[in-house]
């Protein structure tokens, strides 16, 4: 399979509007890639949470409209990171977007593990619920964001789910890069799947982030890292790799723990 991960600049200097329009185009520019990933709440910048209640939108609303419009233009799996969603009920989410080659919506991910520790985005959005996978042609994903990336139980449910390849979008701060990279290596190693985790690059809010998008195979090892600023991440990597890691070294059939119980 061929992945890009479009590691977008988001600042305060390029509106909404604009960014939605060049994203787009930078999604169109992957036609050929079986999956194209992008970051956490790329239309606000993850931790300009002013501009959450302003710029939320429906599910179906134009950053959806654009991306499955890009979708189906370059004819490729789009992962198209997350947006302020505002619910009929007027709660917010942080929901990640995935299209089909056509166009269609495939999947919708609100986010489970909300940041900011009674601020921020936990109490300006709504916690979502539902782990969520997707099946494409050559393998199965597991969708996570961001501070997702902690909380590993997520991760081995998406496992059990089937996933193969694990996605994540973000909007990681810089002062915290090394535990990204740290964090995607150990979710690849636990799980046996590969991480493609795909981060902004830029300042939200005055927030310097990491960037260093990085793809991760089934042994922690990585494939492709990102620099710094804006740029896409294009890697191939084989789903096979999964089943035979897991085969060759098969750590997850010794689990105890976190399993359902004998029966008597």
């Amino acid at each position: 399979m061929r992945a890009s991960l479009i590691q977008i600049r988001v600042d305060e200097g390029e509106s909404v509007a604009e960014r939605r329009l060049r994203a787009a185009g930078l999604v169109r520019a992957q036609a050929g890639a079986d999956l194209v990933v992008l970051p956490e709440l790329w239309t606000t910048g993850a931790f300009a949470y002013d501009t959450f209640a302003t710029e939320a939108e429906p599910l179906e609303g134009p950053t959806h409209e654009a991306m499955a419009e890009a979708a189906r233009e370059a004819g490729v799996w789009l992962h198209a990171g997350s947006i302020p969603e505002r619910d009929p009920d007027g709660t917010l989410y942080n929901t990640a977007l995935v299209f089909s080659p056509s166009g269609e919506l495939a999947a919708s991910y609100r986010k489970i593990h909300r940041f900011g520790f009674d601020q921020g985005e936990a109490v300006l959005m709504g916690a979502g619920r539902e782990p969520v996978t997707v099946r494409l042609p050559k393998t199965t994903v597991g969708l996570a964001t961001c501070y997702d990336l902690r909380f590993p139980e997520l991760f081995r449910t998406l496992t059990d789910a089937g996933s193969e390849a694990l996605v994540v979008s973000a909007g990681w701060p810089e002062r915290r890069r090394a535990h990204w990279t740290l964090l995607a290596r150990a979710r690849a190693v636990e799980n046996q799947a590969y991480v493609l985790a795909c981060g902004t690059a830029g300042t939200h809010a005055g927030v310097p982030q990491a960037g260093h998008s990085i793809v991760v195979d089934p042994w922690g090892e990585v494939l492709a890292e990102a620099g710094a600023d804006e740029e896409v991440l294009t890697v191939e990597f084989d789903p096979a790799k999964v089943a035979a890691t897991r085969e060759q070294f098969p750590a997850l059939k010794d689990r105890v723990l976190g399993l359902d119980p004998p029966r008597a």
